[in-house]
């Protein structure tokens, strides 16, 4: 993230025509609500105080409501509900408060680099779990070594799966968090693509789940399905003292949320789902058109290099990626020599990890081409 804008920027002075799907920022503008509540919450002088960890009342009542109105689940806006400067934050603070040095954190690989990052910054130790097809790139946690349950605190989940586009059934959700009762874990239910999905398909809340609340902390954002990541807005869902624990950390670190961002995102989610659905159908529009483009997406071998194309696709579709442009994708700057080499202007989004033992190759280049059709 820090490295392909400057490549894309040195690019476009080259005079290179430049497709950039990189870092999942879209180019829709945000709602037309978001940005007339924004404009008249910027008049009022009390807006540009500090928001501290209480944030806009109304914000927290705006994303219960939306918690209940689309995934039936009832939260305490004020207890089990914290407001994030995007979940970005809220996931990398959740290390802080729930990891001490030695402690172990389950982190999927490919994964959103926070996972990672967070764990490392809080000075615990990342165990890391491949997503394959072997797994319909599910992250089983029975196959854990028991000296490494013994250890861990903290597993991240995400699906619908960034970048992988994999969905979670909802017996896979049960087995995990009676997996993390078990293991007496946590699980970071990283949510932010649960209104980007498409043919029928329809993302649920990890708190759908009996038991859930026990076990989990669930992230939902802005960002993605509103077409507002600038504005860095997102929040937290969890057991009182967890979310408790979470706002102290965060009262080191930060004073809140611009006010008037969450007059503007209350806005957005009273009619979040009518909102999010019109930008899912022009995400739609441009998965659908991509396919015809590039054919070697299409049919090829199930236990080849799998891709699965748009932010979440009912049912895979597989393509084996050739193997001279997987020789081009070897450990190290998998992004930087995609762009060097094969000129295409496509900047694929990064999170193989500098730190990656060599043999991890091929699966960087499965993953570098997984990242040039993804959303996220």
């Amino acid at each position: 993230m820090a490295e392909l804008p400057a490549i894309k920027r040195r690019m476009i002075e080259q005079g290179v025509d430049v497709i950039d799907v990189g870092a999942g920022d879209a180019d829709f503008p945000p709602p037309h609500v978001a940005v007339k509540a924004l404009t008249l919450a910027l008049q009022d002088p009390a807006m540009s105080r500090y928001a501290f960890q209480l944030g806009l009342p109304a914000f927290r009542e705006a994303a219960a409501a939306y918690m209940q109105r689309r995934f039936g689940v009832s939260v305490d806006a004020f207890k089990e509900l914290h407001p994030l400067l995007g979940s970005k934050e809220g996931i990398a603070h959740l290390a802080t408060v729930l990891l001490n040095p030695g402690d172990i954190a389950v982190v999927p690989v490919p994964g959103y680099p926070v996972y990672h990052g967070g764990t490392v910054l809080a000075d615990a130790e990342p165990y890391l779990y491949d997503l394959t097809p072997r797994t319909d790139f599910l992250l089983e946690l029975d196959e854990i070594p028991a000296y490494v349950l013994r250890r861990a605190k903290l597993v991240y989940l995400n699906y619908p799966n960034n970048p992988t586009a994999a969905v979670a059934p909802r017996d896979y959700l049960e087995r995990v968090v009676a997996a993390c009762r078990k293991h007496d874990l946590v699980l970071a239910y990283d949510n932010p693509y649960c209104e980007i999905t498409f043919d029928g398909y329809v993302a649920p809340s990890i708190f759908e789940i009996p038991g859930a609340m026990d076990v989990a902390v669930e992230f939902h954002s802005l960002s993605k399905s509103f077409c507002m990541t600038g504005w860095r807005l997102g929040w937290a869902v969890g057991r009182p003292d967890r979310i408790a624990a979470l706002a102290r950390v965060k009262n080191y670190v930060d004073t809140g949320a611009f006010l008037a961002v969450q007059a503007a995102g209350a806005e957005v989610l009273k009619q979040a789902e009518r909102i999010a659905s019109g930008y899912a159908a022009q995400f739609k529009e441009r998965r659908d058109a991509i396919l015809p483009a590039r054919p070697w997406i299409r049919g090829g071998d199930p236990a080849g290099h799998v891709v699965r194309v748009g932010a979440v696709a009912r049912g895979p579709r597989v393509g084996r990626i050739p193997e001279a442009r997987a020789r081009r994708c070897r450990r190290g700057d998998v992004a930087g020599e995609r762009v060097r080499r094969w000129r295409r202007g496509i900047l694929p989004h990064r999170v193989d990890r500098p730190d990656a033992p060599a043999h991890r190759g091929d699966r960087a280049a499965r993953k570098g081409a997984r990242h040039c059709l993804t959303v996220r």
